[in-house]
């Protein structure tokens, strides 16, 4: 939206009130994500994945992690993790050239299935999530990695169906195995966060509505008080010329001012006049009382 505003403005194709309208869009948009979380928590499987690992090391800064499979989830894990400070990442695909694909993006590593062996001794969060129908990741291999890592915590998360990482891997010690099933209870405490930020949201709009519509319909009454003095303008500079003509025809001052002041009121209350005598006759009783506020003539109850 920003973008094509830019382009709107450098056309010169942007009028006063539509350029009010974005610039008033823009900063209720800035409130919102400024003053609200709702852009702090998406409710992605990805993002929970990774949240899942920020909540099991405390500074995921220092950790290496190893992605496996490169389709759209793990692409999404990997850019979270990246944005997030890791140290590190592997990314294992049967194809290796998918697999460069997204490690040259994020100035990762790429390896092929075969090599996880190798490599899963050196992760401290594996994330799996490919299309394999068999497992990928077996207790005896990952025996092996806990045993070089000198039982240092291994975090792992099988967010494949069906499962990339043996359910028997959880029986391991110093290795953590989460599913799709145990990401459900993040998932739904950010959609809780987030429902709540987005009623905060909501209100924060129909606030920046709400006032917008006041602006632009003071705008209309300023335009309406322009235009009603304006013709106050254009009555007076009438009369007043006729009256220096008066003066310089050699009528009195007293009847020059005379003059001028009845031409002033005659003119001045002939369109309220008209609307009394209008809404009189259809007994409308609704514009006699608007009428006598804005003349601030009222009629005389007895006593």
């Amino acid at each position: 939206m920003k973008s094509a505003y830019a382009v709107s403005q450098e056309g010169a194709c942007i009028g006063p009130e539509l350029e009010s309208l974005f610039q008033r869009t823009f900063s209720v948009a800035k409130r919102v994500r400024t003053d609200t979380a709702i852009g702090e928590n998406p409710v992605s499987i990805a993002f929970a994945a990774v949240s899942l690992a920020q909540r099991i090391f405390a500074d995921i800064r220092n950790s290496t992690a190893l992605l496996i499979g490169a389709g759209q989830t793990i692409e999404l894990v990997a850019r979270h993790l990246k944005e997030n400070g890791i140290k590190r990442i592997i990314v294992a695909n049967r194809t290796l050239a998918r697999a460069q694909v997204l490690a040259n993006e994020l100035n990762a590593e790429a390896i092929m299935l075969g090599e996880i062996g190798d490599y899963l001794s050196q992760a401290d969060i594996v994330i799996s999530s490919t299309a394999s129908q068999l497992p990928i990741i077996g207790k005896g291999m990952v025996e092996r990695a806990t045993s070089k890592r000198r039982h240092s915590p291994m975090l792992l998360i099988d967010i494949a169906v069906p499962r990339d990482i043996e359910p028997e891997v959880d029986e391991v010690n110093d290795a953590y195995l989460y599913t799709v099933d145990d990401l459900h209870s993040v998932i739904e405490e950010n959609v809780r966060a987030r429902q709540d930020a987005a009623k905060a949201a909501e209100q924060m709009i129909e606030e920046g509505v709400e006032s917008y519509r006041r602006v632009v319909e003071s705008r209309k009454v300023s335009d309406l008080i322009v235009n009603f003095r304006q013709s106050a303008e254009a009555i007076k500079n009438t009369e007043l010329e006729k009256a220096l003509k008066g003066l310089e025809m050699g009528q009195s001052p007293e009847q020059v001012l005379n003059k001028l002041a009845h031409g002033l009121m005659n003119k001045l209350i002939h369109a309220p006049t008209r609307y009394l005598r209008d809404a009189g006759a259809e007994a409308d009783q609704h514009a006699l009382t608007i009428a006598s506020n804005v003349l601030g003539i009222y009629e005389e109850k007895d006593n």
